[in-house]
């Protein structure tokens, strides 16, 4: 139980990414701030458990990430002093096709552009401005709506990622690069034929090039030890299993963060909303579902073409075209017999996840926003269609729902791990409006969820630009978003 006669300069509701950079970030400031988690263990999207077998480490929700080692804050941080290392796979990305061939996304640029054939001068003719301007594009576009502080950066990247990816990929001669784009463009979560999706198809190629698509080794998790671990070295404080419930179960404060969606926020904090505000919260979009499946293997996956063994990430769906049915079923709120799959084959690389020579698996497909219809059938024949034989060597599995996600996770409403729908209309203005998005019209209360800007991932710059705006609002300090002693 919170101690109310202990007071702080900040308190944070919530330890996923963006409640963990945000307390930080505050931390570096030399405030005092601390950290409440309903859960008994911090982490939100980033946990890492043993679902089924003791031993074997699953990560429920984020498994691979470039938008992590992308981070203009997080990258800054000293988070390998407190135990995180990165592993990176032979290839960030593989998307194989029925005839056997598959689009290879590697670390390196003209490498990807070789395996592309024909495509080779396009990819990269598109692709290298992107790489090139990398830091500055990330500067700009992992933020709220603003004049860009990179305008040659974000002159480099153009209109083209306004474009939908079902108008852009008709660049691409070959259906492996088109598809390749699809794996690319359904990280939205959004129908490919919608304004932007090109962007993020853009984004992930710019990533592989710089930081790369990596794993922690152990886990996710070890993503958010460290950065507790830092956290606390820097005198803030964690309680976990406390929940939230009401304003008053708070310590005195001048800023509170809610690393909470706008549900949550109009549930604890709605007594002191302007009702028109609270209007908005309630009119809030949220995004499609995800349907999960955690494996224990007796083998590795016996992919018909082998590189695909070399990716950490692998993307099942075939063509360009079929991935795009697939999102524009689920976006009108049907289900797809032949969905969009994310695949993780994170013991393949890191031989801590798994106490013998098993391996585990990760797997999912987007359905509609609280579905409940049970997909396993549906997303293993997507594997096996392209592993022959996948069925034979599953040894385990546990399956999440929209219902599960939403119990171990409050902020996946229905299932939607984005906290709230991505499309144009709450890119930027999310949750409520694009002028100073995180602050809330109530004395010192503040959104620093991925229902804020930038939206989902774990990259921690909603959590930063959240903290930025309570050191101006609250503390008076308005120096630049990027100056700060580690």
């Amino acid at each position: 139980m919170a101690s109310q006669s202990q007071s702080y300069d900040a308190v944070v509701i919530g330890s996923g990414p963006n409640g963990l950079a945000a307390a930080i970030r505050l931390a570096l400031e030399g405030l005092s701030v601390k950290i409440f988690e309903a859960s008994d263990t911090i982490g939100g999207g980033m946990r890492t458990k043993e679902l089924m077998t003791a031993g074997y480490k699953h990560d429920v929700c984020s498994a691979i990430h470039p938008m992590a080692v992308s981070s203009p804050f997080l990258k800054k941080l000293p988070l390998n002093d407190f135990g995180l290392e990165w592993i990176h796979p032979d290839y960030a990305a593989a998307h194989p096709l029925d005839s056997g061939e598959a689009g290879i996304l590697s670390r390196d640029l003209h490498e990807t552009a070789f395996l592309l054939e024909e495509d080779e001068g396009y990819y990269k003719k598109l692709v290298e401005p992107i790489v090139s301007n990398w830091e500055g594009l990330t500067h700009d576009f992992l933020g709220p709506l603003s004049v860009p502080k990179h305008p040659i950066a974000l002159a480099s990247f153009g209109l083209k990622g306004l474009l939908p990816a079902s108008l852009l990929k008709r660049k691409f001669k070959t259906e492996k690069a088109k598809a390749l784009f699809a794996g690319m463009a359904a990280h939205s979560i959004l129908p490919l034929n919608s304004i932007a999706t090109s962007a993020i198809g853009l984004v992930f190629y710019g990533a592989a090039h710089t930081g790369g698509w990596p794993l922690p080794k152990g886990g996710s998790q070890s993503i958010a030890d460290s950065m507790a671990d830092y956290f606390l070295s820097l005198g803030g404080e964690i309680e976990t299993d406390f929940r939230v419930s009401t304003l008053k179960q708070i310590p005195e404060t001048k800023a509170v963060l809610f690393d909470l969606t706008p549900k949550q926020v109009n549930r604890i904090a709605g007594d002191v909303l302007p009702s028109s505000y609270r209007n908005k919260l309630s009119s809030f979009k949220y995004g499609s579902g995800v349907f999960k499946i955690d494996y224990i293997l007796k083998e590795p996956v016996p992919w018909k073409n082998s590189e695909c063994a070399k990716a950490g990430t692998v993307h099942l769906g075939g063509t360009f075209e079929e991935i795009a049915e697939s999102e524009k079923m689920i976006s009108e709120g049907s289900h797809s017999d032949n969905p969009f799959v994310l695949v993780a084959q994170q013991s393949l690389f890191d031989d801590s996840r798994t106490p013998d020579n098993k391996h585990t698996l990760w797997a999912y497909c987007h359905v509609p926003n609280g579905s409940t219809r049970d997909m396993t059938g549906i997303i293993e024949n997507q594997i096996e269609r392209f592993a022959p034989g996948f069925k034979d060597i599953i040894e385990a599995k546990v399956t999440m729902n929209t219902a599960d996600f939403e119990n171990y996770n409050e902020n996946y409403i229905g299932g939607d791990i984005n906290g709230g729908r991505q499309d144009i209309t709450q890119l930027f203005s999310r949750p409520v409006s694009f002028i100073n998005p995180y602050k809330i019209p109530a004395k010192g209360l503040y959104f620093c969820s991925s229902s804020a800007p930038p939206g989902g991932g774990v990259h921690g710059m909603c959590g930063f630009h959240a903290a930025n705006s309570v050191l101006k609002n609250e503390f008076g300090r308005s120096k630049s978003d990027w100056t700060f002693n580690i």
